[in-house]
């Protein structure tokens, strides 16, 4: 068994390798060549956390295991430790042995980031220029950053509840070479052409009439029941995607929609049938566009396959006999 440290992953897993992977196994979803397992998420009483697995199998890639981990809320404050914490654990599907243990935590800001920015390079405007974003955490310049890979955005401009945590966001854009300003939500709506949300909200921010025709949006940040960053009725007027249906529907973004009997399940399509070409995706300029995305364990097994390979080629990885 092969273990890859997270003090690794850095620089064995580049943005780019992310993008590919996790595009690829969202088409193999789509086609029905992978599939996740149900997650298990729990409370544990201790410390604030929430802990689970998120696992799953592709046939095609070749990828079966789980992602161990979860959050615990002061690790920042008392540790000096990012809050969420997690590890994939990948096994041979032909003998069901354990071939690696991978550091998750990076992997997990990647392959959250690829996924928002697939969606960007599948359904937005190819003439998009404004980026929004609403949120200043620790993810939301993995966010950046993969989003300015995909469209050649003029400018970023930003909302967060809590406004001190916007200048190193901008710092970010910066060294992008991109003009970064804090706006309102209304401002941010009337002006980006691509709207990334990444918060923890358990209520909305972003709401139906700040958006205007035409914009793209990736809800990331709703991966739990009751959380909540997009008015419900926005779902009603855009094109909704998703990376699995079923958690889109019991987790995600369009737990609300589905709740208000705004949409139906039918209303919603798994992004990797853009990607294989079988959904048309953005079909007018006017169009609103959302991906609905949940984080799905096969997204993570994709980077860690990443991980494993590299490390294994640079001669890195470190080798256990189990």
């Amino acid at each position: 068994m092969h273990i890859v440290p997270e003090a690794r992953i850095a620089e064995l897993v580049t943005a780019e390798a992310a993008f590919t992977a996790v595009e690829s196994v969202f088409a193999a979803m789509a086609s029905g060549a992978a599939y996740n397992f149900p997650v298990v998420r729990e409370a544990l009483g201790h410390e604030d956390a929430l802990y689970g697995f998120k696992g799953g199998f592709d046939r095609s890639g070749g990828a079966l295991g789980l992602k161990a981990g979860g959050y615990w809320p002061h690790n920042l404050e008392r540790r000096g430790l990012i809050n969420h914490q997690s590890t994939v654990f990948l096994f041979d599907p032909d003998t069901g042995r354990p071939t690696a243990m991978v550091g998750g935590n990076l992997l997990t800001a990647l392959r959250t980031a690829a996924a928002s920015s697939v969606s960007i390079r599948h359904l937005a405007r190819p003439d998009a220029r404004v980026l929004g974003i609403i949120g200043a955490g620790h993810q939301s310049h993995f966010q950046l950053r993969a989003a300015a890979a995909q469209r050649p955005f003029d400018k970023v401009i930003a909302w967060n509840y809590h406004p001190e945590m916007l200048p190193r966001l901008g710092e970010t854009a910066t060294a992008l070479g991109l003009p970064f300003e804090a706006v309102s939500l209304e401002r941010l709506g009337a002006e980006a052409d691509v709207i990334i949300t990444i918060t923890s909200a358990f209520s909305p921010s972003l709401m139906d009439a700040h958006v205007r025709p035409g914009t793209h949006l990736a809800c990331m940040g709703t991966d739990t029941r009751g959380k909540q960053e997009v008015e419900a009725t926005l779902l009603a007027r855009a094109t909704v995607f998703t990376d699995e249906i079923a958690q889109s529907t019991s987790l995600g973004e369009a737990q609300h929609a589905i709740a208000q009997g705004l949409i139906t399940q039918d209303a919603i399509t798994p992004i990797g049938a853009v990607i294989n070409g079988t959904h048309a995706g953005r079909t007018s300029e006017g169009q609103i566009t959302l991906f609905d995305g949940t984080g799905v364990g096969l997204q993570d097994l994709a980077v860690a396959q990443a991980a494993v390979a590299a490390a294994i080629a640079q001669g890195i990885a470190i080798e256990v006999s189990v």
